[in-house]
Parts: C-alpha cells; sequence; structure tokens
C-alpha cells in the first residue's frame, strides 16, 4: 500500500499487513523462529537470521513508517534500545542538546552512559526557541526534545526548534511517545527522527515492551538498522505481532483517551484539592494554542499538582481503585503515577524540582474505560487527601 493512500487508520490495519500469499490469512503470521533456510549457497529467500531480519518485524516497521510519514522505520526490544541507537550516531566529542523537561530514563541514558563515553551534553529551554538555538555549539550533531514532555505536557514548537537545529547542522530526534502519530507528525514538522517507547500506546495494552526509531531519510535508516543488526537490541517476533496488533486500534483508542482525559482534567481543575492541572486540551493551559496548530487532539495524559504536597499526592495514589498504581502509560486501563519516586527518580531531588518535578505531582495516563468511574475513583481518592 502506498504510504498516504489512505488514511491514518486504514494505513494502521492495513500498511505492511497484506494477506499472507501462502495461506490467505489476513492478519500478518508470528514467524517465530530464529534461523531461514537458504536456497542454495549464497542464495536467501530475503531472510537469514532474526536478529538481522524478520518477516514479522518488517510488518511492523512497514506500518510505523507509514503511520509517521517517513521513509524508514527500526524496532528494537524497548524504547531505551531506541534511544541509545540514536545516541549511537554521535560519537566522542560531538555535543547533544537535549530539553530541559525530559522522561527520567533520558536523563539517566545521558548522564551514566553517553557522557563517560566522550560525549558532551547540555539542556536548554526547548519552550523558547532562540535561547534553545543559543544554546547550540559548533559541535552539536543532534538535538532532542520531547513534546507534550514527561510529566509536566509543556508543549513545544517542534517546527521552530527544527528550523534552528538544521541551520546548525545537526539532527533534531522527536520522542513522540505521549502524542503518538496519530495526534502529531513530527516528520512533516522538520524533526529527522522520531522515537516512540511502542511499550506505551503504540502496543496499547500493557503487555509488550518495545521501541522503535522512524526517519524521513534513507542514509539514517540504513545506519539505524545496522546499529540493531550489530548490537541486536532487536525485539522478538512475538513482541513485534503484538505490537503489531495493537497498533490496528491506535485511532479509536486515541480518540477515546483524548476525550476521557479531556473530562477529567475539566473535572479536577474545579477540585478544592488540586492546585493546579497540566492538560494541553485547558484553554487555560501555556501550550493550548500551540497544541491546537501542531496536534490533531490533546492526548490521555495529564499531571495534577496537589494543593496539599506530598503527603495529598501519597493519599491519592493510595486511595484510588481503578487506576493502577505503576510507572508506565498508554494502556487500555487507567495509571497512575508518581513522577518523583518512579519516572524522574534518576535525577538528583534538587534537579527535579528544578524541572519542576515536586513531590505534590501525580500523573495520570487515562485509559478508555467510563469517564464517570474514573471521575469518581479520583474524587474518592481525594477524600483523604
Amino acid at each position: 500500500m502506498a504510504r498516504g493512500a489512505h488514511g491514518f487508520a486504514t494505513q494502521a490495519i492495513h500498511a505492511g499487513q497484506e494477506p499472507d500469499p501462502v495461506t490467505g490469512a489476513v492478519v500478518t503470521p508470528l514467524y517465530q523462529t530464529s534461523v531461514f533456510s537458504f536456497e542454495a549457497v549464497g542464495k536467501d529467500r530475503g531472510y537469514q537470521y532474526s536478529r538481522f531480519g524478520n518477516p514479522t518485524r518488517t510488518a511492523l516497521q512497514v506500518c510505523l513508517a507509514a503511520l509517521e510519514g517517513g521513509e524508514r522505520a527500526c524496532c528494537y526490544a524497548s524504547g531505551m534500545a531506541a534511544a541509545d541507537a540514536a545516541a549511537r550516531l554521535l560519537r566522542p566529542g560531538d555535543h547533544l542538546l537535549l530539553g530541559v523537561d525530559i522522561y527520567g530514563g533520558m536523563f539517566a541514558l545521558v548522564e551514566e552512559v553517553l557522557r563517560p563515553l566522550g560525549i558532551e551534553a547540555t539542556y536548554a529551554d526547548a519552550l523558547n526557541a532562540d535561547a534553545f538555538a543559543a544554546a547550540m555549539r559548533p559541535n552539536t550533531r543532534m538535538a532532542w526534545i520531547e513534546s507534550p514532555t514527561n510529566p509536566l505536557l509543556r508543549v513545544v514548537d517542534i517546527a521552530a526548534i527544527a528550523r534552528c537545529v538544521s541551520a546548525a547542522g545537526a539532527l533534531l530526534t522527536v520522542d513522540n511517545t505521549f502524542a503518538t502519530p496519530y495526534l502529531q507528525s513530527p516528520l512533516a514538522l522538520g524533526a529527522d527522527i522520531v522515537m516512540h517507547s511502542t511499550t506505551k500506546y503504540i502496543g496499547g495494552h500493557s503487555d509488550v515492551v518495545g521501541g522503535a526509531l522512524v526517519t524521513r531519510r534513507a542514509d539514517l535508516g540504513e545506519r539505524l538498522e545496522r546499529i540493531a543488526r550489530v548490537a541486536g537490541a532487536i525485539p522478538g517476533p512475538f513482541d513485534c505481532w503484538l505490537t503489531l496488533r495493537g497498533v490496528k486500534t491506535l485511532a479509536a483508542r486515541m480518540r477515546e483517551h483524548q476525550r476521557n482525559a479531556q473530562r477529567v482534567a475539566e473535572h479536577l481543575a474545579a477540585h478544592p484539592k488540586v492546585a493546579r492541572v497540566y492538560y494541553p486540551g485547558l484553554p487555560r493551559h501555556e501550550g493550548h494554542a500551540l497544541a491546537a496548530r501542531q496536534m490533531r487532539g490533546f492526548g490521555g495524559m495529564l499531571s495534577v499538582e496537589l494543593a496539599g504536597g506530598g503527603r495529598a499526592a501519597r493519599a491519592m495514589l493510595n486511595g484510588v481503585r481503578l487506576f493502577a498504581l505503576t510507572g508506565s502509560l498508554g494502556g487500555v486501563e487507567s495509571i497512575i503515577s508518581y513522577p518523583w519516586m518512579m519516572s524522574h527518580a534518576p535525577l538528583p531531588p534538587a534537579e527535579r524540582l528544578r524541572r519542576g518535578v515536586t513531590e505534590g505531582l501525580v500523573r495520570l495516563s487515562v485509559g478508555i474505560e467510563e469517564a464517570e468511574d474514573l471521575i469518581a475513583d479520583l474524587d474518592g481518592a481525594l477524600e483523604g487527601a
């Protein structure tokens, strides 16, 4: 199927997933094999060894490339494996510029792995494109941002950042995990690479771990594929099959996620025990107008700052019954997280506070249950907060 020939939901179900030519099966087969036999010496059938390539993984990669409007996608064993693969494009002495408001795991990768390898890294406010551009150096080879950000749901002007990064001759990588390709297309806004933790919304059912990088450049795609082959952080065929099954319903799920999130955000914004709600769908959110231009919806993620601080946050976290208390997001079930002790625990306490991650901050991944039930669950938890 030609990319762009059909709408998003159609692409999610059909791109890379033509009926099996041998049996006519409409679901992409699970090629649970490590090796493929050769027709003869030096003549394979398109595959040799599953670390190098597997038909189930190929189907997922073709689908993700189509959804992001890219030329090439490469899948990895986790979101952090994908982030690590993108970072392997850098060499000792290169400079990596990152937005301040980034996932804690990315901070850990930079500080514990990349910096000891001789890669320079600094952080700048990506909400201010001029300030971000001023932080570029002659040796800047890559910039890394996410939008909306984790966990404060700040909205970065991707096109503006892309212009300044491109002018400096560097690559721009955008973590699109929160928005998903259904709501946002960073490549169309000028990004060179889009990163996903497919564990989250793309898989969508909290039953598989994976990551992906999508690029509009064939040369980058080849390099990223080579990194996957050589370093070996590839997903198994069953993981790819589960992710491919999940992505089929991405459009339908995201519509429900954001419908529920909007209702939850509006309700919590009026709650006396909530000091602030971070959700781009609220008109008072500082990034609301930009999100309305840059995205096709506001997503299923939101965070709240409780008036009672850390004590109230812990009471709320321990008081929910429908929301699962865990550190992930993007599943059909609603999830409640505590960035202070979960996603952003790798940052020192002072750094967490500097970045706006307080002990009173609670993050919600709003699922696709009945909105009334979710609101009642949160109200009950807030009674003791």
